[in-house]
């Protein structure tokens, strides 16, 4: 979502000087684990996807660019599509025994989780 300057300054009160720079405080992200740290849960999802399945990957700590970069790879080795977004990886369709396995591969722990 674009960062909307005016929304962040709601309830401000402006001030006359010149030099003046209004800041918003940002939350910071939280640094990226490496892979033999991160405890990673794939899931199968159909809610609220007309019928369609998905696979999840939960659990990632680290930051935005990091999770793009890991969805990219499982997208890339499913040959599928997907997105990365809001800390969890949806790949399309029901591929969670390659996502486990190329996780593995690549040195993170993870686990198959129950669907949903």
């Amino acid at each position: 979502m674009a960062d909307n300057d005016w929304k962040a300054r709601l309830g401000m009160v402006y001030s006359t000087d010149p030099d003046y720079h209004f800041e918003t405080a940002r939350e910071e992200e939280p640094a990226t684990l490496p892979p033999a740290q991160q405890e990673l849960r794939v899931w199968l999802d159909r809610k609220q996807r007309g019928g369609k399945q998905v696979t999840l990957v939960r659990g990632f700590v680290g930051t935005q660019a990091d999770l793009g970069v890991l969805a990219r790879l499982l997208k890339s080795r499913c040959g599928v599509g997907g997105s990365a977004k809001e800390g969890e990886i949806i790949i399309q369709g029901d591929h969670r025994d390659r996502v486990v396995e190329i996780l593995l591969q690549n040195g993170y722990r993870c686990k198959k989780a129950g669907g949903k």
